[in-house]
């Protein structure tokens, strides 16, 4: 399973379409580990263009902090589950929490 992270300065990212990049987390999802993990620049943003780009890559979750609701629907195309409302902190940290059902999320503070 591949995870990605929009990242800012080492960290989550408060809104995904803002970040300078993601890290692409592969996990083995039965074992509860990281395998390996990778920082992407993104293409431009634009409508579309980063759920096409992280589902050519073979993601199929994404943590984020704030999405619109239209972005959460073309990840939802992708098959890529989409988690919101994660707080800023390292990405191997929230991967680390999903993979063990103690992520904490709260509001999707994106209102778009």
């Amino acid at each position: 399973m591949k995870i990605a992270i929009p990242c800012a300065e080492g960290k989550l990212c408060l809104h995904f379409g803002h970040c300078q990049s993601f890290e692409i987390v592969t996990v083995d999802s039965e074992n509860k580990t990281i395998s390996a993990s990778e920082p992407m620049t993104p293409p431009a943003h634009e409508p579309g263009v980063l759920p096409a780009w992280l589902g050519e890559l073979g993601v199929n979750v994404i943590i984020a902090s704030g999405m619109g609701q239209r972005a959460q629907q073309l990840f939802t195309q992708q098959n890529i589950k989409v988690v919101v409302g994660a707080p800023s902190t390292a990405p191997k940290d929230l991967v680390t929490a999903y993979l063990n059902d103690t992520l904490q999320s709260g509001e999707n503070i994106c209102d778009h």
